[in-house]
């Protein structure tokens, strides 16, 4: 199972591009932010802002909720395939155990050790399979978080007016931003709220 902040990497990469060419295309609406600079003197005139994407994603209700449900999945699947593995290793016991004895002809030890190999290769089969489809579940699960931010944006965005809205988040450009200019907290707020809507009781 992927970590937290694999996770975070990989929204960042899908979503950063987006992040930072969200043009307002309401009829050449800009917004105007005045932020003091820091010694107090100047102010910047700016209709350009950025949000910490990591910390949008770790706030993200959704994300809980959905990481919640993958890990529930996950779990169920691994105890399957870990029990039919231990069911194997106990066969494979047994078989030695009366080979060793001299319980069984040749025969049946020669049949019973390729209904064993058999069943060896089906075991490794289920578990490329279960991988393949956390893996596939996974990229799901992004691929809603990154819409639902995206098309949170949009929105907040035909509102507000942004010119240029980008992400600082680790892989991308952006080396600094004035705090004033930082609006993640007003973006997970409405994504967080907007999600109580359709969130799964």
């Amino acid at each position: 199972m992927k970590k937290l902040p694999l996770i975070f990497s990989s929204i960042a990469l899908a979503l950063v591009v987006a992040l930072c060419v969200i043009i307002c295309l309401s009829h050449g609406k800009h917004h105007v932010v005045s932020v003091p600079a820091r010694d107090g003197d100047v102010v910047i005139n700016s209709d350009i802002v950025y949000v910490n994407l990591d910390s949008l994603v770790r706030g993200y209700d959704m994300y809980f909720d959905l990481q919640k449900e993958f890990e529930a999945k996950a779990k169920s699947k691994d105890a399957d395939f870990s029990a039919r593995r231990s069911k194997l290793e106990r066969e494979v016991r047994d078989f030695q155990e009366k080979y060793e004895k001299g319980l069984i002809t040749r025969s049946q030890a020669q049949q019973l050790q390729e209904g064993l190999q058999r069943k060896e290769q089906d075991i490794i089969q289920l578990g490329q399979q279960l991988q393949s489809e956390l893996a596939e579940e996974e990229a799901v699960m992004l691929r809603q978080i990154q819409d639902n931010i995206r098309k949170y944006i949009l929105e907040y965005n035909a509102d507000k007016g942004y010119r240029l809205i980008l992400s600082n988040a680790a892989n991308n450009v952006l080396l600094y931003g004035e705090p004033s200019l930082n609006i993640t907290g007003e973006i997970l707020s409405g994504l967080n709220q907007s999600y109580v809507k359709v969130r799964k009781k």
